[in-house]
């Protein structure tokens, strides 16, 4: 009996992948306005205000995580921005010439992609994933978080509708059966082309060890520095605003404030003007009892309001997030690490030298190559960070959760999955994007020889060391 059929899981992904590979054959020979009417398709299925309400009610109906009204806007906005990135690039055919090197390039599609999708954005991931793929001429199988799978069974009837209007075939776009089983979705990556992962560690860990090419994220734990030099007023809104929006499901919100001594109160009481409230030491403890209780993360308080976090904590609030004075970083002190809801860990640093270096210990203990967020006016902070601190994004006076997976005032690409580099255990440092979904074959013709003499390579080397 052959393997397949000794395993019910993979005879199951083995259909729908060569229904995927079917189609992917067909659609890849298709020409640039296809490939960009498909992606618009599915653009318009999660943006079309009926749908985008219909996924965001599901999505909290049945995750408990974030927000209606904030997922809304990251449904609309995450998709505007991410077609607005993809507007008039080119992912098939002739993408590139250089005729001074003799080398055209040609994008080339990678075939069927596995998209491993989180519980805290069910809608938006698999949407930015979706789009990205068929942009660039592939299928994809989805392998959403259980809470998360009846969003994505109805975001793919929503595409799957507009498929209909430009006679798209629906196997381009499939998800796993219900229920999503761990063994299910392993298979997917071991038979998929292409694994795009976003979510829990473990599931990165599975994709980076699937034997497939893979694009895994790390984890997130923001720190956040504030100097003397920065608009405290601004840094405050901007910062509550990425705290609290969608109940902090972004891997990109702040986790960690550290504020230089000069400012620390006058910028405690614009946190308090936005809404923060800062715990007591009785407070902190019992808010440390119900969200790490064992010393882990409780899923009881992932993405949920600081007033509900208040009432399962036994602290009545109204505040819009909550705020707890710390000031190491480890296991020892679990408010250092990721947090997942509008929760912040506030420090007190004497000088930039005293955040810097407490910014590194948090990083050795959570969130290294994620990014960091600094509210200054000294670009010198900013350059040192980008060149020491080991993260592949630094945000400059920006709400770090907005602005971290691209912005329409920053350059960044419009995401929400971001590479860590080499820090996080990840392949890639970017934000995850279209360029990440395509092959590029290279045509490299005869051009003049360029042999350069010894001299020319060796004679700054030889004069300043010797022969």
């Amino acid at each position: 009996m052959s393997a397949i059929l000794k395993n019910p899981e993979a005879n199951v992904v083995a259909a729908l992948v060569a229904r995927a590979r079917a189609a992917q054959a067909q659609f890849e020979r298709s020409p640039q306005e296809r490939l960009d009417a498909a992606a618009l398709a599915c653009g318009w299925a999660i943006m079309k205000p009926e749908n985008n309400r219909a996924l965001a009610e599901l999505a909290v109906r049945d995750t408990g995580l974030g927000n209606v009204a904030d997922k809304i806007r990251k449904n609309h906005r995450k998709t505007l921005g991410l077609l607005r990135d993809l507007r008039g690039v080119r992912t098939t055919g002739v993408i590139a010439e250089y005729p001074e090197r003799g080398v055209t390039e040609i994008a080339r599609a990678v075939g069927v992609v596995a998209g491993i999708t989180p519980s805290t954005n069910p809608g938006a991931t698999p949407a930015n994933q979706i789009i990205n793929a068929l942009k660039c001429g592939n299928a994809i199988i989805l392998a959403p978080s259980p809470k998360g799978y009846s969003t994505a069974v109805l975001l793919l009837q929503f595409i799957h509708g507009e498929f209909t209007k430009i006679q798209a075939n629906p196997d381009l776009v499939q998800v796993l059966p219900a229920p999503v089983t761990k063994e299910a979705t392993h298979e997917l990556m071991r038979q998929a082309d292409l694994v795009a992962a976003t979510g829990s560690q473990a599931n990165i860990r599975a994709a980076y060890s699937s034997g497939k090419p893979a694009i895994g994220v790390g984890q997130g734990n923001v720190v956040s520095i504030v100097d003397e030099s920065a608009d405290l007023a601004d840094a405050a809104a901007k910062i509550a605003l990425s705290k609290t929006f969608d109940n902090a499901t972004s891997c990109s919100s702040e986790n960690a404030l550290i504020v230089l001594a000069p400012v620390y109160d006058a910028m405690l009481r614009e946190l308090e003007k936005q809404g923060g409230e800062m715990l007591d030491a009785a407070g902190k403890a019992k808010l440390e009892r119900v969200m790490f209780p064992g010393g882990k993360l409780s899923a009881d308080t992932t993405a949920q309001s600081a007033e509900r976090i208040g009432e399962l904590a036994g602290i009545p609030t109204r505040a819009r997030f909550l705020m707890v004075q710390e000031s190491g970083a480890g296991r020892a002190h679990p408010f250092s690490g990721e947090k997942l809801a509008p929760v912040l860990a506030v420090y007190r640093a004497r000088d930039f030298e005293e955040a810097f270096d407490l910014t590194r210990r948090i990083y050795d203990y959570q969130g290294k190559g994620h990014s960091v967020s600094i509210h200054t006016k000294d670009d010198a902070r900013v350059m040192r960070l980008g060149l020491e601190m080991p993260v592949a994004r630094v945000i400059v006076n920006q709400a770090h959760c907005i602005a971290t997976g691209g912005s329409f005032d920053n350059g960044l690409p419009f995401s929400l999955s971001m590479g860590c580099g080499t820090w996080g255990g990840n392949s890639f440092s970017d934000n995850m994007h279209w360029r990440h979904f395509l092959n590029i074959t290279r045509i490299a013709r005869v051009i003049p020889e360029k042999v350069p003499g010894e001299e020319d390579i060796f004679g700054a080397y030889h004069s300043r060391y010797g022969r």
